[in-house]
């Protein structure tokens, strides 16, 4: 068997998420049918991540076996890409290492959560609008607080299959960039809706609801109970997947 790396990008608005579903259109699944169409032969996709129902990848990698190799992997990404709706692109098909793993052998992720204060229609769908303007200076001293600690069970999904909710979170800012406010995370991994849940809670201190204090109490108490609404999903971007230099090095990379 051969194994190689895609370099992917799609627009998840019209997705059940990444992971191919029983009743719903997932992206693994349109990336299936395409390689088994092309390859003349089944195959399976394995993702980076799994992101849910609505939420966009402007970047992601995953991963898929042959029995033979491919003569030209750049020619195959774009006949992929041609395969496949307009929402969703493949940049890049790379052999790698039988070992190398899109999910497992990644280092760190990022993230970002775009809002938006304004009606705006060229954003619908790709930003979450705010009916109101938060303060982004004190959630921005929240989200310094979230590299403090390790355990995230306030944020992780209730009854979730999760062994561990322990992540190392590198990076949490929020910017401004036109008419978005942009939120970026990195860590080494995430919990299913880790980030929405996390940034619920921080515009509800952006808003007034809970203190800097507050918030940080959410996370000692590990609980999720204690913190706020998941946001929803239009406004979250995975946006980037990091390996180690051995296993796989990026040829793309995609601002949104």
């Amino acid at each position: 068997m051969v194994r190689y790396f895609m370099e992917l990008a799609y627009n998840g608005s019209k997705y059940h998420g990444w992971q191919r579903q029983p009743n719903g259109n997932s992206v693994q699944e349109l990336l299936e049918t395409a390689l088994t169409t092309i390859l003349r032969q089944p195959t399976q996709v394995t993702g980076a991540g799994r992101t849910d129902a609505g939420v966009h990848a402007a970047y992601i990698v995953a991963h898929f076996d042959t029995t033979t190799p491919i003569d030209d992997p750049m020619q195959l990404a774009a006949h992929i890409s041609r395969f496949l709706p307009s929402d969703v692109v493949v940049y890049s098909v790379t052999p790698v290492n039988d070992e190398a793993h899109s999910r497992f052998s990644a280092i760190a992720r990022r993230y970002e959560y775009h809002v938006t204060t304004e009606k705006n229609p060229f954003l619908q769908g790709l930003a979450a609008r705010l009916r109101f303007v938060p303060d982004f200076d004190k959630m921005n001293q929240a989200a310094a607080i979230l590299l403090e600690y390790s355990d995230f069970t306030s944020f992780s999904r209730l009854h979730g299959s999760a062994k561990t909710n322990i992540c190392k979170v590198q990076k949490a800012i929020w910017e401004q960039s036109g008419h978005r406010y942009i939120f970026t995370i990195e860590a080494d991994r995430f919990l299913r809706n880790m980030v929405r849940a996390i940034v619920g809670t921080l515009l509800d201190v952006g808003r007034g609801k809970l203190t800097i204090d507050q918030f940080r109490e959410i996370i000692e108490l590990k609980d999720r109970s204690r913190a706020g609404t998941s946001a929803p999903a239009e406004g979250l971007y995975l946006v980037d997947v990091t390996y180690p230099p051995e296993v796989f090095v990026p040829s793309r990379r995609v601002i949104v």
